[in-house]
C-alpha cells in the first residue's frame, strides 16, 4: 500500500521514493514463484475490480471531454473491459516470462584459474512519470516487480484518478501476495512539485523514465539528478520503393497510419520513390481517405492524391508526431533521398521500407539509424508485447543502456562475481 506524506521529512515523492527503497532492498529475498504468484494476483484483482476501475475512468474522460481535450487523446485514456482484460493479459504474459535474475553471464577461467564473471541484478528503484494513458500504470509496475525493481509512479493529471485506482489495487494485491510492503508507490498530489522532487530523489531512485509528450521529456532528462532512460517520441516513416509490390505498400501504409493514430509508433510521413507515385498513390489516397486521414502533401504528391482531403505540406509538418488522422506525404527521386529525409526528421523510434529488392533492403537495415527498422511490415510492429517482452516499460530512442522496446532485461544491472581457490595478485 503507497505510504502516507510524511511532511516532516518533505514532498511526497521524496518519502514515497525512500520508501521504494527499503521494500526493494527486501525484493532479494523474493523467489521467482513469488514475484509470479504475485503478479497473477494482481491480474485477478484488475479483474475482479473492473467495474470499480471503468466508474473512475469514465469520471477521467468527462472531465477531459470537458476541457477541450482532443478524441485521440481521449482515446489513449478510455478504460473499457476489453482494455482491462488485455492489461491482466499482459501481466500474466510477464509472470510466464523466465527471469532475468541471477543469471549469470559469460563465465571465463582466467590463466590464474579465477572463475570471472556477471550476474543479473535488479537496478533498485525506478521512477516512472508518463501521461494520459492509465493502462501504463499495469505495465511498468508489472516490469518492475518481475524484475524485482520497487517502483515509483506520478501519472500526469488528466487520468489521474485512473491510475490511482489501478495503482492501489496492484500495491494491494502485491503486499497480501507477501511481496515487500511499500514495493509499488504512487504520487497522489497533482502538483508539478512533486514531479521536480522525484527528479532530485537519487539517492533513492535508481533510473528515471519518462513517457509522454516532448516537454515532459526534455524536463525529465534536463533536471533529473539520476541517469534517465528518454523516448516515446516517435516521428516515423514508411518508405515505398521502386521495387515495391504496391498492394503490399497501400496494405502496410493504410494500417501503420490508422490501426491506431493516438500511438507512437503510428505512421507520420510516407515517402514515395518518383517511379511508382503515379501507380500507387491515387489508390492509397482513396484507401487512407475512407479512413478520414488529410494528407499533407508535396506538391507532386498532391496531384496525384485525389481520393483523401489533401493540403500543401510546410516544412515543419515533416518534423510533426501527428498522433491523429494526418499524414505527410511526399515523393522522393531515388533511395538516397529517402535516407536523407529520414535522417534529417526521424526520431530514431521505428523506420520502414517496401520493397522487393533485397539489396536495397539490406542498405535500409544497415543504414537507417532508429530503435527499430522494419522490411515489408508495419511500424505498428514496435511493442514490448509483440517483441516478445510481455509488454514495455516505454519505448527508448536512445542509445544507452537500452534502446526501443524496453522490457525485464532493460531494468536490470549486473554485478561482476569472481570465483578463486586462494589466488592473491603478484
Amino acid at each position: 500500500m503507497t505510504t502516507p506524506t510524511d511532511t516532516t521529512t518533505g514532498s511526497e515523492a521524496t518519502t514515497k521514493a525512500a520508501a521504494a527503497r527499503l521494500a526493494s532492498r527486501r525484493m532479494g529475498r523474493v523467489s521467482s514463484a513469488e514475484k509470479d504468484a504475485a503478479l497473477h494476483r494482481i491480474a485477478d484483482s484488475l479483474l475482479a475490480e473492473q467495474t470499480k476501475i471503468i466508474d473512475v475512468n469514465a469520471g477521467d474522460v468527462q472531465r477531459g471531454r470537458e476541457r477541450g481535450l482532443t478524441d485521440s487523446f481521449l482515446d489513449r485514456m478510455l478504460l473499457t473491459p476489453e482494455r482491462i482484460a488485455s492489461m491482466a493479459a499482459d501481466v500474466r504474459a510477464v509472470a510466464a516470462l523466465p527471469d532475468p535474475l541471477g543469471r549469470i553471464e559469460e563465465m571465463t577461467t582466467r590463466p590464474n584459474g579465477l572463475q570471472i564473471g556477471r550476474v543479473r541484478v535488479a537496478l533498485g528503484v525506478i521512477g516512472a512519470v508518463y501521461e494520459s494513458r492509465p493502462n501504463v500504470t499495469v505495465g511498468i509496475a508489472a516490469l518492475c516487480l518481475k524484475s524485482g525493481n520497487g517502483v515509483v509512479l506520478r501519472s500526469g493529471s488528466d487520468a489521474h484518478a485512473s491510475s490511482a485506482v489501478l495503482a492501489e489495487i496492484i500495491a494491494r494485491a502485491a503486499e497480501a501476495a507477501g511481496l515487500p510492503v511499500g514495493i509499488v508507490q504512487f504520487i497522489d498530489s497533482t502538483d508539478r512539485a512533486e514531479v521536480g522532487a522525484m527528479l532530485r530523489a537519487h539517492e533513492s531512485i535508481d533510473l528515471m523514465i519518462p513517457r509522454g509528450g516532448a516537454d515532459l521529456i526534455r524536463r525529465v532528462r534536463d533536471e533529473a539528478t539520476m541517469p534517465v532512460v528518454t523516448g516515446g517520441i516517435g516521428v516515423c516513416h514508411t518508405y515505398i520503393d521502386t521495387a515495391a509490390d504496391l498492394e503490399m505498400a497501400r496494405s502496410i501504409v493504410v494500417n501503420a497510419k490508422t490501426r491506431r493514430v493516438s500511438i507512437c509508433n503510428a505512421l507520420d510521413t510516407v515517402l514515395v520513390h518518383a517511379s511508382v507515385a503515379a501507380d500507387l498513390l491515387p489508390e492509397l489516397s482513396r484507401a487512407l481517405g475512407e479512413h478520414g486521414v488529410t494528407l499533407h502533401t508535396d506538391a507532386r504528391a498532391g496531384s496525384l492524391c485525389s481520393g483523401a482531403s489533401t493540403v500543401p505540406v510546410t516544412a515543419e509538418d515533416y518534423d510533426r508526431e501527428w498522433l491523429s488522422y494526418d499524414c505527410s506525404v511526399r515523393i522522393v527521386d531515388s533511395f538516397e533521398a529517402a535516407l536523407d529525409h529520414i535522417d534529417e526528421h526521424g526520431s530514431g523510434h521505428s523506420e520502414a521500407i517496401v520493397t522487393g529488392d533485397y539489396a536495397a533492403a539490406r542498405r535500409f537495415l544497415q543504414e537507417v539509424d532508429a530503435a527499430a527498422v522494419y522490411v515489408n511490415a508495419s511500424t505498428q510492429f514496435t511493442d514490448g508485447g509483440e517483441f516478445g517482452l510481455g509488454v514495455e516499460f516505454g519505448i527508448s530512442t536512445q542509445k544507452m543502456h537500452a534502446r526501443g522496446p524496453m522490457g525485464l532485461r532493460e531494468l536490470t544491472s549486473y554485478k561482476w562475481i569472481v570465483m578463486g581457490d586462494g589466488q592473491t595478485r603478484p
